[in-house]
Protein backbone atom coordinates (compact mmCIF):
# COMPACT_ATOMS: atom_id res chain seq x y z
CA UNK A 1 0.00 0.00 0.00
CA UNK A 2 2.85 2.36 0.79
CA UNK A 3 4.12 2.16 -2.79
CA UNK A 4 0.67 2.90 -4.25
CA UNK A 5 0.39 6.12 -2.25
CA UNK A 6 4.03 7.12 -2.77
CA UNK A 7 3.79 6.73 -6.57
CA UNK A 8 2.07 10.07 -7.13
CA UNK A 9 2.53 9.97 -10.91
CA UNK A 10 0.02 7.08 -11.11
CA UNK A 11 -2.84 9.02 -9.46
CA UNK A 12 -4.47 10.04 -12.78
CA UNK A 13 -4.83 6.33 -13.65
CA UNK A 14 -7.30 5.63 -10.84
CA UNK A 15 -8.42 8.85 -9.12
CA UNK A 16 -11.23 10.27 -11.30
CA UNK A 17 -10.80 13.81 -9.93
CA UNK A 18 -7.05 13.91 -10.65
CA UNK A 19 -6.38 16.08 -13.69
CA UNK A 20 -2.66 15.44 -13.82
CA UNK A 21 0.55 15.26 -11.81
CA UNK A 22 3.80 17.13 -12.29
CA UNK A 23 6.78 15.71 -10.39
CA UNK A 24 9.00 18.69 -9.60
CA UNK A 25 11.66 16.95 -7.51
CA UNK A 26 12.32 13.38 -6.41
CA UNK A 27 14.88 11.71 -4.20
CA UNK A 28 15.03 8.33 -2.52
CA UNK A 29 12.92 9.48 0.44
CA UNK A 30 11.01 12.53 -0.81
CA UNK A 31 8.98 13.94 -3.67
CA UNK A 32 7.66 17.39 -4.51
CA UNK A 33 4.66 17.11 -6.80
CA UNK A 34 1.86 19.28 -8.14
CA UNK A 35 -1.54 17.58 -8.35
CA UNK A 36 -4.45 18.87 -10.43
CA UNK A 37 -8.03 18.68 -9.23
CA UNK A 38 -10.44 18.61 -12.16
CA UNK A 39 -13.91 17.78 -10.91
CA UNK A 40 -17.39 19.12 -11.73
CA UNK A 41 -16.05 22.29 -13.30
CA UNK A 42 -13.52 22.92 -10.53
CA UNK A 43 -9.90 23.24 -11.68
CA UNK A 44 -7.25 23.80 -9.04
CA UNK A 45 -3.66 22.69 -8.52
CA UNK A 46 -1.72 22.25 -5.32
CA UNK A 47 1.85 21.24 -4.62
CA UNK A 48 3.09 19.26 -1.65
CA UNK A 49 6.48 18.13 -0.43
CA UNK A 50 6.19 14.54 0.74
CA UNK A 51 8.69 12.83 3.03
CA UNK A 52 8.62 9.04 2.76
CA UNK A 53 9.62 6.73 5.61
CA UNK A 54 9.33 3.29 4.01
CA UNK A 55 7.23 1.29 4.63
CA UNK A 56 5.23 2.99 7.37
CA UNK A 57 4.76 6.74 6.87
CA UNK A 58 4.32 9.51 4.28
CA UNK A 59 4.22 13.11 5.53
CA UNK A 60 2.81 15.86 3.29
CA UNK A 61 3.42 19.60 3.60
CA UNK A 62 1.96 22.38 1.46
CA UNK A 63 4.30 24.11 -0.99
CA UNK A 64 1.69 26.12 -2.90
CA UNK A 65 -1.94 26.06 -3.95
CA UNK A 66 -5.35 27.39 -2.90
CA UNK A 67 -4.73 26.62 0.77
CA UNK A 68 -3.62 28.66 3.74
CA UNK A 69 -2.47 25.37 5.30
CA UNK A 70 -2.39 21.76 4.18
CA UNK A 71 -0.53 18.98 5.90
CA UNK A 72 -1.17 15.34 6.34
CA UNK A 73 0.16 11.94 7.18
CA UNK A 74 -0.43 8.56 5.62
CA UNK A 75 0.32 5.77 8.12
CA UNK A 76 0.62 2.09 7.20
CA UNK A 77 0.61 -0.65 9.83
CA UNK A 78 1.20 -4.26 8.79
CA UNK A 79 -1.50 -6.66 9.97
CA UNK A 80 -0.41 -9.76 8.02
CA UNK A 81 1.86 -10.45 5.08
CA UNK A 82 -1.00 -9.59 2.72
CA UNK A 83 -2.83 -6.87 4.67
CA UNK A 84 -2.23 -3.56 6.40
CA UNK A 85 -4.16 -0.82 8.15
CA UNK A 86 -4.11 2.50 6.28
CA UNK A 87 -4.83 5.83 7.96
CA UNK A 88 -4.91 9.31 6.44
CA UNK A 89 -4.77 12.27 8.80
CA UNK A 90 -5.32 15.42 6.72
CA UNK A 91 -5.61 19.03 7.93
CA UNK A 92 -6.32 21.93 5.59
CA UNK A 93 -7.68 25.44 5.46
CA UNK A 94 -8.38 27.36 2.26
CA UNK A 95 -6.71 30.72 1.66
CA UNK A 96 -10.02 32.56 1.26
CA UNK A 97 -13.68 32.23 2.18
CA UNK A 98 -14.64 32.20 -1.51
CA UNK A 99 -12.32 29.26 -2.22
CA UNK A 100 -13.72 27.48 0.82
CA UNK A 101 -17.27 27.90 -0.52
CA UNK A 102 -16.44 26.89 -4.10
CA UNK A 103 -13.70 24.28 -3.74
CA UNK A 104 -14.32 23.16 -0.15
CA UNK A 105 -17.15 20.69 -0.85
CA UNK A 106 -15.20 19.06 -3.70
CA UNK A 107 -11.97 18.81 -1.72
CA UNK A 108 -13.89 17.47 1.28
CA UNK A 109 -15.37 14.71 -0.88
CA UNK A 110 -11.92 13.91 -2.28
CA UNK A 111 -10.31 13.80 1.18
CA UNK A 112 -13.06 11.57 2.56
CA UNK A 113 -12.72 9.07 -0.30
CA UNK A 114 -8.91 8.83 -0.49
CA UNK A 115 -8.34 5.72 1.64
CA UNK A 116 -11.14 3.83 -0.13
CA UNK A 117 -9.75 4.85 -3.53
CA UNK A 118 -6.32 3.47 -2.68
CA UNK A 119 -7.80 0.25 -1.25
CA UNK A 120 -9.68 -0.29 -4.52
CA UNK A 121 -6.49 0.40 -6.46
CA UNK A 122 -4.67 -2.20 -4.34
CA UNK A 123 -7.33 -4.79 -5.20
CA UNK A 124 -6.83 -4.03 -8.90
CA UNK A 125 -3.03 -4.11 -8.75
CA UNK A 126 -2.45 -6.89 -6.22
CA UNK A 127 -5.65 -8.92 -6.51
Amino acid sequence: MFELVAKVEDYPKFLPWCGGVDIRERSEDSVVASVGIHYRGIRQHFTTANTNTRPSLIKMKLVDGPFKTLDGTWAFKALRDDACKVELDLHYEFSSRLLEQVVGPVFGMIANSMVDSFCKRAETVYG
